[in-house]
């Protein structure tokens, strides 16, 4: 029985928005990995000129997108689990799975959570950087760790809900 719970329903639009955008908006980003690699490729072969920047602009920008899209991901059910397993209860069953499964996903997310924040503060309070010739500064970078905790969180308990009943389930 779909229960369809106003606040939660509220609840799972919102983060299911969140995420969605999130993941968009650093998918897009990728375009810029891609111009700043193009960029140092023609300026590194061509005119013998390469750049101080490009390299860790892309190891960088990569990175954030990768963790700031984690949530999008689990919003679309791509990250890994074992379907061949998992389909083979029912949806009760399933239900039940998710949530002893949730434990240990708590556990992840607040440990990615709480220990990236900790980096992330450290470095910003030292104005940590990279050390190389270009040296910009790290925070941002791991300032993206606890951030994509949090994404994944919010994304887990709006899942969770719809698992349990709370909310109807995306098509």
């Amino acid at each position: 029985m779909l229960l369809r719970h106003p606040v939660a329903q509220g609840y799972c639009g919102a983060i299911d928005r969140l995420n969605e955008w999130m993941g968009l908006f650093w998918g897009y980003t990728i375009l810029l990995v891609t111009f700043a690699v193009l960029y140092e490729v023609v300026a590194r072969s061509l005119f013998n000129l390469p750049t101080t920047w490009s390299n860790e602009s892309v190891i960088y920008v990569s990175a954030v997108a990768y963790l700031l899209s984690g949530g999008y991901a689990l919003l679309y059910h791509r990250h890994v689990r074992i379907d061949l397993v998992h389909e083979r209860f029912s949806p009760k069953a399933r239900a039940r799975l998710d949530l002893v499964t949730f434990v240990f996903f708590l556990l992840y997310v607040g440990t990615l959570t709480w220990v990236g924040g900790q980096m992330a503060w450290d470095s910003f309070s030292q104005s940590e950087t990279t050390g190389t010739p270009w040296n910009p500064l790290i925070w941002p970078v791991k300032l993206a760790i606890p951030l994509a905790g949090l994404l994944l969180l919010l994304q887990g308990v709006a899942n969770l809900l719809r698992e349990i009943g709370l909310v109807e389930k995306k098509l």
